[in-house]
């Protein structure tokens, strides 16, 4: 079991079954879009937010994003931490047919790669003692530089760095270079970069 001090926030109660499996901590169901007008929800979110901070792992899908968003609203920054699931194309062992977007949620995805995903967001696992790279910050004008925004060919090319990184193609420009920077140096990047294109 790995501990952390955070509060965990994920979608549904079979989320909840498989991270308590591996996770030691609170973990709170959101119970899908329900949490847009759950306001005793709401408030405990606020409160263990403030308390503890929170870590939001929610599907990679665009239902688990509106929920990100809706709780990265509610919450100042800097008390939340964003784990983001690869996109997982299959379909979860107790359902019937694959979800609209045949993504695998937080239920389906194999405990290693939950574990990869919270130590790509700068939580430790204790699995790796590894720091943060120093040096250089990679930059949103970087991704830029580099065709991964603002270009004719910038989503096809950002596809292929998050397939590569195991991340959700729905992150966002900022959410993306939190990640590169916790887990990769400028460097590192770059060469990345070069493999890719």
């Amino acid at each position: 079991m790995i501990k952390i001090d955070q509060a965990v926030i994920v979608e549904g109660k079979y989320d909840k079954i498989r991270l308590s499996s591996i996770l030691d901590t609170i973990i709170i169901e959101t119970n899908g879009f329900s949490i847009f007008k759950d306001k005793e929800k709401q408030a405990l979110i606020r409160l263990l937010a403030e308390k503890r901070g929170l870590v939001v792992m929610t599907d990679s899908d665009s239902a688990g994003f509106k929920i990100r968003s809706f709780i990265s609203g509610m919450v100042k920054p800097e008390r939340i931490i964003h784990v983001y699931t690869p996109d997982i194309f299959g379909k979860e062992r107790r359902k019937e047919h694959p979800s609209k977007e045949g993504k695998l949620g937080v239920e389906g995805i194999d405990n290693e790669v939950l574990i990869k995903a919270l130590e790509r967001s700068g939580i430790k696992t204790g699995e790796s003692d590894a720091k943060a790279p120093e040096g250089r910050q990679i930059t949103a004008y970087d991704l830029y530089e580099d065709g991964l925004s603002g270009g004719k060919d910038s989503s096809e090319k950002r596809r292929k760095l998050t397939d590569k990184l195991m991340l959700p193609e729905r992150i966002s420009t900022s959410s993306l270079i939190k990640i590169l920077n916790i887990t990769m140096s400028y460097e590192e990047y770059k060469a990345l970069v070069t493999a890719l294109f």
